[in-house]
C-alpha cells in the first residue's frame, strides 16, 4: 500500500489488515474496512479514494484494450454453425463478452457448451484447452454438463476428449471471495495453461446482493475494479471472458388523458441487462438472450423457441437468430420459426 499517497497511520493500519494492495482495498464495502482496521469513516473515504485513483493509473480500460480482442481475428466456436455464424466465427478471444437475459432464456446453457467446445483443437473451433466456471449465485449444474458431454459427437480425427477433467468450478459467495479467485486462483489455471476461457455466472448477482441503492459510488468502484482484473487476464492470457448477465424490467409510461385526469401508466415493458451503463462501456460484446412465445420440436424433443440477438459489437451488426435447447445444446435455427 506504499503507492497511495496516505498518512503513515492509515498506512499501517491497512497493513496490518493485510491490504497489501489496491485490489485488496477495493474489494472490500466501507464498512468491512472499518471493522477491519479499526479507522474512522474519513479515514476509510481517504483510502478507498486513494485505492480507486491508483487502480485507475495503473491499468485504465481504453478503446485499444476494448478493440483488441477482435483484431486477431481468433473466435471460439459456440459448437453450433448457425450461431456462428451470427457471432461471424464465435466469441472474440481477448475479449470480454457479456450474455444478458431473463431466467430460463438458455444463459447458462451456452455457458457450459462454450466449456466444452473450448476444449476441441483451433482447427474444430476450439483452442485446445480447459474453462473455469465461477458461479456466484446457484450451483454448478453438473448433471446438465453430463448430458451436454453424453451427447458429444467427435470428429473422427480425435480420439479421445475427456471434458469433465478440464472444467474448473469455482463458488463465491462475496466480493471478496470473487476478487481472490480473479486475482490468485484463475491467473494460476491460465499461466499453467490449463484453461482458456473465464466464465462468470452470474455477474450481477453479487452487486445486486451487496450493495443497496444509496451505494451506486462504492458499487461503481468496485464494478470498475472488476472489470479491469477480467480485461487484465484476457489480455495477458489472449482469453475470451463470458459474463453471463441478469436483467431489469424497463417499463416506458404514457400519460392518459380522459375526462378524468389520470396518472401515467404503463404502455409497454421491456428487459435491459443489468448493472447499467457502468458496467456496459466494459465490454467489448453485448449479447442479449429471449425465451419467446411458442415451441419448436425436433424428432421426439420439443423446446421453447429463444433467440439470441447482438446488441452491440464493433465488428458485427446488429442481428439476432432463433433457437432452441435440445439434449445435445443450444443450437440455432436454420430459418427463423
Amino acid at each position: 500500500m506504499e503507492q497511495l499517497e496516505l498518512s503513515s497511520r492509515i498506512r499501517a493500519a491497512a497493513r496490518r489488515a493485510n491490504l497489501s494492495s489496491v485490489g485488496d482495498v477495493l474489494c472490500f464495502s466501507g464498512r468491512d474496512l472499518q471493522r477491519l482496521t479499526g479507522l474512522s469513516r474519513s479515514d476509510i473515504d481517504q483510502l478507498i479514494q486513494a485505492a480507486a485513483a491508483a487502480a485507475s493509473r495503473s491499468r485504465p480500460i481504453t478503446a485499444l484494450i476494448l478493440t483488441r480482442g477482435f483484431e486477431s481475428g481468433r473466435r471460439l466456436s459456440l459448437g453450433c454453425p448457425v450461431l456462428d455464424r451470427l457471432l461471424g466465427g464465435g466469441l472474440p478471444v481477448g475479449g470480454v463478452t457479456e450474455l444478458a437475459g431473463e431466467s430460463g432464456a438458455g444463459k447458462t446453457q451456452l455457458g457450459l457448451q462454450l466449456c466444452l467446445s473450448v476444449q476441441y483443437p483451433p482447427h474444430h473451433g476450439g483452442l485446445g484447452s480447459g474453462a473455469v466456471y465461477i458461479c456466484t449465485e446457484d450451483r454448478f449444474p453438473s448433471r446438465r454438463l453430463q448430458q451436454l458431454i453424453g451427447q458429444q459427437r467427435l470428429p473422427t480425427d480425435i480420439t479421445c476428449l475427456t471434458f469433465t477433467d478440464q472444467i474448473y468450478i469455482e463458488h463465491t459467495a462475496d466480493m471478496a471471495s470473487l476478487q481472490t479467485c480473479l486475482s490468485r486462483r484463475v491467473p494460476v489455471l491460465l499461466a499453467r495453461g490449463l484453461v482458456r476461457l473465464v466464465v462468470v455466472d452470474s455477474v450481477a448477482s453479487l452487486f445486486r446482493s451487496e450493495f443497496q441503492a444509496s451505494d451506486w459510488l462504492e458499487r461503481t468502484r468496485h464494478l470498475l475494479s472488476f472489470s479491469s482484473c477480467l480485461h487484465n487476464l484476457s489480455q495477458e492470457f489472449n482469453t475470451p471472458v463470458l459474463c453471463i448477465n441478469q436483467v431489469t424490467t424497463v417499463t416506458t409510461m404514457v400519460t392518459m388523458v380522459t375526462t378524468a385526469s389520470q396518472g401515467p401508466h404503463p404502455l409497454s415493458s421491456s428487459v435491459s441487462p443489468a448493472l447499467g451503463l457502468a458496467w456496459a462501456n466494459q465490454v467489448l460484446v453485448r449479447l442479449m438472450m429471449h425465451r419467446l412465445q411458442g415451441t419448436v420440436t425436433h424428432g421426439d424433443q420439443s423446446s421453447a423457441l429463444r433467440r439470441l440477438e447482438v446488441v452491440f459489437a464493433p465488428h458485427l451488426a446488429q442481428d439476432g437468430r432463433h433457437a432452441a435447447v435440445w439434449t445435445e445444446g443450444v443450437r440455432g435455427l436454420e430459418e427463423d420459426a
